[in-house]
This record gives C-alpha cells, structure tokens and sequence, in this order.
C-alpha cells in the first residue's frame, strides 16, 4: 500500500446544506457526482460529503462495525485485485477488519477497517477515476 491518502469523506447532517457551505462560503466547486454524495477535487486528494445514515451503512454500521466517528479515510487501489491483496496483508497483520470487500453501490469495490485506535479506512477501487503516476486522483477515467 503506497503512503497516500486519495480520499477523505465526511459525514454530514444535510447534504444540501454542507454543499452549499463549502460552495458559497469557502467558494470551492463540486465536481460530477452521484446525487447521494457530493465531491470536491482538491488538487489531486478528493473530499466527499455523504450524508451520516448514507456513511454508516457503506462502512458496513448496520453489520456492527464498532464506533462510527462521522469521518472516513480512503485509499484508492488500481485494481479489484489490489484491494483484495491489501486486505490479506492486513488480516495476515490482525486488522480489524470493519467490512470485508465488496461490489458498492455507485460501481465500484470497497472495504473498510479500522486502525488500532478506531478510525477508519476505506479500501477501493473506483473504475470511474484515474490514480496518476505519482499517486493523486484524477476524477475522470483516462
């Protein structure tokens, strides 16, 4: 696993409502997205905003993950295969494994574990993005 974040998502009360902050305040531009989720482009690390009830259940909440923090980290990976392979390494390690890699929802393959002091990160592979040679996201295929 290279030493990169590609993705940091926040949970939020009201979609709207934190877009539009991000947006109007802080002048940023949202980039295509899903409507359930909404995305920010920033040089190369993406921020997501997905909705609280919308991150607990895609993190795997409702399965019993231990303690939901409203935030999540993401790696991107190249690959399904990749991800897979990253998630052996960490059982092999005793990983707390929060949800095992699976086909999502918006297209892609994810899974999530926890770090020894609870937070968590979300392995994927998103076939709509593009990772660059030197690691950052670009957010269209290429």
């Amino acid at each position: 696993m290279d030493q990169r974040v590609s993705l940091i998502t926040l949970g939020v009360e009201n979609l709207e409502r934190a877009k539009n902050f991000y947006e109007d305040v802080l002048g940023w531009t949202a980039a295509d997205s899903p409507p359930e989720i909404v995305f920010f482009d920033l040089n190369g690390v993406v921020l997501s905003l997905f909705e609280h009830g919308n991150l607990a259940k895609d993190m795997g909440a409702a399965r019993g993950m231990s303690a939901y923090r409203g935030f999540a980290l993401a790696y991107n990976a190249k690959s399904k295969e990749d991800v897979d392979a990253i998630f052996a390494h960490l059982k092999q390690h005793g990983v707390m494994i929060e949800k095992e890699p699976e086909e999502v929802f918006w297209g892609g393959y994810s899974g999530y574990f926890s770090d020894p002091d609870g937070h968590k990160w979300e392995i994927a592979y998103n076939p709509f993005w593009t990772i660059l040679e030197d690691g950052r996201i670009s957010m269209t295929k290429e």
